[in-house]
């Protein structure tokens, strides 16, 4: 005979508990996200490490190259949730919704992706000489909601949340 395993509900509306499958249905888009955000914070901390005051490396065109591909996975990453995730979440979730936490971070990300993106590019073609500062000074503009976004977007995401939204019939149709 086969016993299943419950996961014990900590919703606050005292629902039943969650089978293992139940809770990897439900769980499924946080798993992905956080999969998503570990590339991100990955190529942050890379490019991060490479604007400490005594960093001799990577070499400046690197560190350009590096820089070039994070703020493009981000800005690419947010295009496909605006897309499509937000839609979606947003018809039960209001805070994927239009001026709620989700895109309101976005927003507040992008003032710095808005200004070393275009740095970036000075430096690749030469118009301006690559500062690691100048480089680690931007980022720091958005490194805390950036940080808080990847957390609280996940968590947001997670089975005990999306149980209070979502049916499971419903969770199985996302596109994504």
């Amino acid at each position: 005979m086969r016993t299943a395993i419950m996961i014990k509900s900590t919703s606050p509306s005292g629902s039943s508990a969650l089978s293992p499958a139940q809770f990897r249905k439900y769980n499924r888009l946080s798993e992905q996200m956080a999969f998503y955000h570990s590339l991100l914070r990955s190529k942050w901390d890379e490019l991060y490490a490479g604007t400490a005051p005594d960093a001799r490396s990577p070499s400046p065109s690197r560190l350009i190259r590096v820089g070039q591909e994070f703020c493009t996975h981000l800005k690419g990453h947010h295009d496909i949730e605006e897309a499509f995730w937000f839609p979606a979440l947003g018809k039960k979730m209001a805070s994927f919704r239009p001026g709620h936490f989700a895109t309101e971070q976005h927003k507040e990300m992008h003032k710095g992706l808005d200004v070393l993106m275009p740095y970036l590019d000075e430096c690749r073609r030469g118009e301006r000489e690559l500062r690691r500062e100048e480089v680690r000074r931007i980022m720091d503009s958005f490194r805390e909601v950036l940080w808080t976004h990847l957390d609280e977007e996940v968590r947001e995401l997670g089975a005990e949340n999306m149980r209070r939204y979502w049916s499971l019939e419903e969770m199985e149709t996302f596109p994504f």
